[in-house]
């Protein structure tokens, strides 16, 4: 592990290096200005400007580059190709405002969005001021069209009652080379807020997401990226915070910085896949603050193949979020599972409510469909495929407790009956009833748990940790509740190093017995 920690720091140094090297080439000396307003624009939010726009950006580009400015007042704009060379740079009170009709959005080599660009290198969006995609009218609009007849959608979700095609994003870059977003908000999109695919030395900085328009409002997306720095944003969105995906087979996110954010979400704050097609690889998430988050504060998923490993993640704060960590290797599609291993996640303080913590939000995430006990942490893999070298260290979680065996009974005999859920939908609620409140673990190869601190604010009947099919655990300095014993549920475990505080609270479930935790 600690050759890996080298490697992985210099490619850090490396990657900053890289986007040292854009930043200065970007801004260095007075770029040329290319006001909208001098080719047509006009800021009333009521004439659609779409081209005016986009014959900035044209012309800027065949220039060699230049900033395309928007000043104060509110231009409405359908979709615009932003081409390589070109900053689109916004004045304090300038709004770039989405238009809501559908067929302002023409899809351009594949994308659908209101700011786009494919295959164009040294691209920027700056300033302080917002685009404002009308996310919501834009999908209610699109949603008409089905419903009249106009244009019909032929995976329209009925069940939700949701459009699949035509709502777009809000920002996408496609194949694109040296990315910087700075200091611009992003509101209201249709659909995930900024995606980045395919892309290379990104740089997004001091962004605000303030996006709970409508459905799969993810507020950033990284798509098979390599050398990305995410740092000091702002993210409000309705779906998942900070979304690390692979939608492809051979997709690489490599090299990934996120750092100094601060996430609500009404799904997971950071997240990798669902979409974990190709790899992810040296990972660095630190300094981030969640709150109000409906799942995972952190989850890191590989169901679709996907090779996971080099991961750190340090310094997580998270109040009132349903979940602290979910880490699953699953096998929903694919030749044949991936893997994940060699993941630290280090300095986590959660703090779990009862309920649901997002209920605050219009526009909130499915909750589960059956009655169910508050969920611990989960670390699992499948059968014949475990979870590698995991480290824990310096966690505190508190957990709301009230777990009642009325509502949902799983005895320590049982444990066989966890469901696998091998090709389910990664969650933190996929297995259904779990039998312990702090950490359920199973099939993992290597774990070490240093500094856990679980507190409980009620009662609850389970144990505070379930280990099954488990090699090589380690555990030291464990902190439950003083008045606990019997918490820590080994079965199948394989080589398990357990320190004095450990022991005197380690129980192993016998057939056909069950062992009620004292009080």
């Amino acid at each position: 592990m600690n050759n890996n920690k080298k490697i992985f720091k210099s490619f850090i140094v490396l990657l900053f290096l890289l986007q040292l090297s854009f930043n200065v080439e970007m801004y260095a000396g007075k770029k040329k200005e290319y006001r909208v307003t001098s080719y047509g624009a006009v800021a009333d939010g009521k004439t659609v400007n779409t081209k005016a726009i986009q014959k900035a950006i044209d012309v800027a580009n065949k220039n060699k580059g230049g900033r395309v400015v928007f000043s104060k007042g509110t231009f409405l704009s359908g979709s615009i190709v932003l081409k390589s060379g070109v900053e689109l740079f916004f004045e304090d009170g300038a709004v770039l405002l989405g238009s809501t009709d559908p067929n302002d959005y023409p899809k351009y080599e594949g994308i659908r969005a209101l700011v786009l660009a494919h295959a164009a290198k040294n691209i920027a969006i700056s300033g302080k001021g917002i685009i404002d995609g009308q996310g919501r009218e834009l999908a209610l609009a699109v949603d008409s069209l089905h419903h009249t007849g106009v244009k019909i959608d032929p995976n329209y979700n009925y069940r939700r009652l949701r459009p699949s095609d035509g709502r777009g994003k809000l920002v996408s870059f496609v194949k694109c080379d040296s990315i910087t977003m700075t200091h611009i908000t992003l509101k209201n999109s249709p659909g995930w807020v900024q995606c980045f695919e395919q892309s290379s030395n990104i740089v997004v900085d001091y962004v605000k997401v303030d996006s709970r328009a409508y459905w799969n409002n993810d507020g950033i997306d990284i798509d098979g990226c390599e050398n990305v720095r995410v740092t000091n944003c702002d993210v409000n969105s309705a779906d998942d915070g900070i979304c690390l995906k692979s939608d492809s087979p051979g997709l690489q996110n490599n090299n990934i910085y996120i750092a100094n954010c601060t996430i609500r979400s009404s799904a997971n704050a950071v997240k990798f896949g669902t979409g974990s097609y190709g790899s992810f690889k040296n990972v660095t998430i630190e300094n981030i603050q969640v709150f109000d988050t409906f799942r995972s504060a952190i989850a890191i998923e590989s169901v679709d193949g996907a090779e996971i490993e080099n991961i750190n993640v340090s310094n997580i704060t998270a109040v009132n979020t349903g979940n602290a960590i979910l880490i699953r290797l699953g096998h929903r599609n694919g030749g044949q599972p991936g893997y994940i291993k060699n993941v630290s996640i280090k300095n986590v303080k959660a703090q779990i409510p009862f309920g649901r913590p997002d209920i605050d939000y219009d526009l909130r995430g499915p909750e589960v469909d059956y009655f169910h006990n508050p969920f611990p942490s989960s670390i699992a893999g499948i059968p014949g495929h475990s979870i590698e070298n995991v480290t824990l260290e310096n966690i505190e979680i508190t957990y709301p407790g009230r777990a009642t065996k009325g509502m949902a009974y799983l005895p320590l005999t049982r444990l066989k009956d966890v469901l696998e859920n091998v090709k389910g939908y990664p969650e933190f609620t996929m297995f259904g009833e779990l039998p312990s409140w702090g950490f359920y673990v199973r099939h993992v190869n290597g774990i070490e748990m240093k500094n856990i601190k679980l507190i409980l604010e009620k009662e609850d009947f389970r144990p505070a940790f379930v280990f099954d099919d488990v090699n090589g655990l380690v555990m030291k300095d464990i902190n439950v509740p003083s008045d606990k014993t019997n918490q820590i549920v080994l079965k199948d475990v394989r080589s398990d190093n357990l320190d004095a505080a450990a022991l005197k609270r380690k129980i192993e479930p016998k057939q056909n017995t069950f062992v009620l935790p004292s009080k």
